[in-house]
């Protein structure tokens, strides 16, 4: 699995949006690499970008003809979850 790094999350916000990035990037990373192992999911950059900007991932079935199916709404609740829980530490 590839480990998402807190350079990597700021680096990919800077290159896709013009705004600043209001959340802690260690904290989305951490969410994002916990949530990866639990759905068995390589690429925990991609459940960042599903957060942040609903991108789909078709190999977790995330999105149907463009909107959010249950398994997406469910994997992004996850990773709010894990991230509060991080952020609060």
């Amino acid at each position: 699995m590839k480990k998402l790094t807190s350079k990597k999350v700021r680096e990919y916000f800077e290159w896709r949006s013009s705004e600043d990035l209001s959340h802690c990037p260690n904290c989305i990373a951490s969410a994002c690499n916990e949530a990866a192992g639990v759905f068995d999911y390589d690429k925990a950059i991609d459940l960042m970008k599903l957060v942040f900007f609903n991108d789909p991932i078709p190999a977790l079935n995330t999105h149907n003809y463009r909107y959010q199916t249950a398994t997406g709404s469910h994997i992004i609740e996850t990773i709010k979850e894990y991230y509060y829980e991080y952020e609060t530490i």
